[in-house]
């Protein structure tokens, strides 16, 4: 298989994933290694697609009927969990985290979890990776969260969550 076809087969398999797909994945459906898939991938981006990086895997972001929100939070990394759980019990999906860092501005890292069990696996991977500490370590515990809730009632229903966490930073 030639590597365009290749890229094709990939952009067909990410439009129509429910969920994220591994690059891993994708390397033995191809039978090529997860370098070259990470390369395509790369190449598909400059070539004007929206592929996001999720912990994972890739995916193509599918517009959905969400009102967005940003909500700003301080904890310690071992309520990391708890602050999570918070958000996707409630129906809404935690797209990114963000936080202010002195010498490089806003960093973002893509999240896009919706359920215990993203939540599970994405706290699952910092344990994998110890020496890969949580953006929010940068700045004691201050970051940013974009969440996607269905309604403003859910939203309204996690920061009163957080609120009770302590959590929540007050405007």
């Amino acid at each position: 298989m030639k590597a365009e076809e290749r890229r094709n087969r990939i952009l067909e398999t990410l439009s129509v994933a429910a969920r994220p797909v591994s690059a891993a994945s994708l390397a033995a459906d191809y039978s090529v290694s997860r370098q070259i898939i990470v390369g395509d991938i790369a190449l598909l981006r400059a070539g004007g697609y929206e592929i996001a990086a999720t912990p994972r895997g890739y995916m193509i972001p599918k517009n959905r009927a969400v009102i967005t929100h940003r909500i700003a939070t301080r904890h310690e990394n071992e309520d990391m969990e708890t602050e999570m759980n918070a958000i996707v019990d409630e129906g809404c999906t935690i797209h990114d985290v963000i936080v202010e860092h002195p010498i490089y501005g806003q960093i973002t890292g893509l999240i896009d979890a919706s359920s215990r069990r993203d939540v599970s696996d994405f706290i699952g991977k910092c344990r994998e990776h110890p020496e890969s500490l949580p953006l929010s370590a940068l700045t004691n515990g201050i970051h940013l969260h974009t969440i996607l809730c269905p309604t403003e009632q859910a939203y309204k229903n996690v920061c009163a969550a957080l609120a009770r966490l302590g959590f929540l930073l007050d405007e």
